[in-house]
């Protein structure tokens, strides 16, 4: 893999023939080597087995519903994920970066925009990774081998948890706002989606030992935003 002109290793989930032709020769013809798998289950396997770069992953697969595939590759795998959806419900959208998707396109589009979303989101996972570590009370980040852990003990988060820990903890003891975190975690630049963030500080919290009324690192200022500061602090 190589970054800068972008040549990744993609897996393609998709259903649709047609479509999945049309997206390999696209996405070949722009440097990238591409495989694919027509249904979820075999996505999976190969995501897992084959260790890509980035999936791109239709939710609308014969097997499996992609949202529920989309859960079960988290459990396993931080591997940068595109949905590829014709569903353009905002609920849906939010559902699907909840569940741990790094974007969303939503269909009909061509394979330059999806590269152009590729190179984005790799950028993003390269630049999110700088060589030094932060530490705040117990909790180690990694943040170039993407590991966090308290008191020695790992923690087992999605790509998007541990970006949005990494954020505040980088940020130790400033307030930082919902509408910050949608538009540099989320790189949603209009902001909104104040839920998705409340979703995963609740995910975070749980996977902390911690609760929204007996906060530990993570503590919400009322109409403002979020702190992450050691306990006691």
């Amino acid at each position: 893999m190589q970054y800068g002109r972008v040549v990744a290793q993609i897996l393609l989930i998709e259903d649709d023939p047609a479509i999945r032709g049309a997206l390999i020769r696209g996405l070949g013809e722009r440097g990238h080597a591409v495989d694919s798998a027509p249904t979820a289950m075999a996505g999976l396997e190969a995501a897992v087995g084959g260790r890509p770069d980035l999936v791109v992953l239709d939710l609308g697969l014969p097997d499996l519903d992609g949202t529920a595939m989309l859960k079960m590759l988290r459990g396993v795998s931080r591997v940068p994920v595109i949905v590829a959806t014709a569903r353009d419900d905002e609920s849906e959208i939010i559902s699907v970066l909840d569940a741990g998707a790094d974007d969303y396109l939503v269909k009909p589009f061509g394979a330059a925009q999806l590269d152009a979303r590729v190179r984005a989101v790799l950028r993003r996972s390269a630049d999110a990774a700088p060589d030094e570590a932060v530490t705040v009370g117990a909790l180690r980040i990694d943040a170039r081998g993407r590991r966090a852990t308290v008191d020695g003990a790992e923690l087992e988060l999605t790509p998007r948890e541990f970006d949005l820990l990494h954020y505040l903890a980088a940020r130790e003891g400033q307030v930082v706002s919902k509408r910050e975190l949608v538009t540099e975690v989320w790189q949603q630049p209009y902001g909104g989606a104040d839920k998705t963030v409340d979703v995963h500080l609740s995910w975070l919290r749980r996977k902390l030992g911690e609760t929204a009324q007996e906060p530990g690192y993570l503590h919400s200022v009322r109409g403002v935003g979020v702190r992450l500061s050691a306990p006691g602090a």
